[in-house]
């Protein structure tokens, strides 16, 4: 099972003198439990895509297909696949209403009609994947931390029991330590509870240490479609594009040039000390 784009072509203002292409005949698919990451210059589509995934936002062209359905033909459950494929917003604080932490998080799966003991097994079963302290349900989402505030968000997508889960920049305006708790939770979701993940980054680190799989956004189109190594070979390119590749990919080009034979594919730190401290061991066996 999976959700697929096929030939997906989004134009806004069709029609009118502010007529302007944002998607140009986008072709991909997203796999049961894969950890794919969405990279892209501002202005390249990413968030226009991500937005027709749950239906958000009605194709100009081409097709979206869930689990091999059309999501456009008649008589589609459209509400019944944003409970299955849910989206997390930019700042999703913004989706945060109610008067306290637990009544926010029981707001989506009070609106599929289920019983109240199950809405409320479905809030608390949530905040505990995300790591919410329970001392804190009672509290106004508003007085929460950036971090915190992250969690109840994604804690409310999470209580509608979703297949898949889009977020959009989760970890934007956050410090470090908040950004990779809040990573590390999202990894987690993926990794041990089967959870596919669809994470739109502007950060090359961030995909490179999380993802399986990057999809590049370029002026609508879906540029390279792979493995992280695969994408990351690219940085010329990707430069050209206005974006770049992970730091550590630099200093292995620059090693590289300087005659120590590291390999090219490298994107993270974690691979980078391994290798040179592989090469270190290697020249001292030689030297005994």
């Amino acid at each position: 099972m999976s959700i697929k784009a096929v030939d997906l072509t989004y134009t806004y203002g069709a029609g009118t003198a502010f007529e302007q292409r944002a998607l140009r005949g986008v072709n991909f698919e997203i796999k049961d439990g894969e950890f794919v990451g969405l990279i892209g210059h501002t202005g390249s589509g990413k968030s226009t895509l991500i937005q027709h995934l749950n239906g958000l936002l009605k194709a100009t062209g081409g097709d979206i297909l869930y689990h091999g359905e059309s999501i456009y033909q008649e008589g589609y459950n459209l509400r019944a696949l944003r409970g299955k494929v849910g989206l997390v917003f930019q700042y999703p604080e913004y989706q945060l209403f109610e008067t306290d932490v637990f009544s926010d998080v029981c707001f989506g799966p009070r609106n599929l009609g289920l019983s109240q003991e199950e809405i409320e097994k479905r809030a608390r079963h949530a905040l505990r994947l995300v790591g919410f302290p329970e001392k804190l349900y009672g509290k106004s989402p508003f007085e929460l931390s950036g971090g915190q505030k992250r969690r109840v968000a994604i804690a409310g997508v999470l209580a509608m029991r979703p297949e898949m889960m889009i977020l959009d920049e989760p970890t934007a305006g956050l410090d470090p330590k908040g950004r990779d708790e809040i990573l590390g939770q999202i990894e987690r979701l993926n990794r041990q509870h089967g959870l596919t993940i669809l994470l739109v980054s502007h950060s090359m680190e961030d995909v490179a240490r999380y993802v399986d799989r990057i999809m590049v956004m370029n002026h609508g189109e879906l540029a390279f479609d792979g493995a992280p190594r695969e994408v990351f070979r690219h940085y010329r390119e990707l430069e050209a594009m206005g974006l770049a590749a992970p730091q550590i990919t630099y200093i292995v080009q620059e090693l590289r040039e300087r005659g120590v034979p590291v390999d090219d594919s490298i994107t993270t730190v974690k691979e980078a000390a391994a290798a040179i401290l592989g090469l270190l061991g290697k020249g001292g066996g030689e030297e005994t």
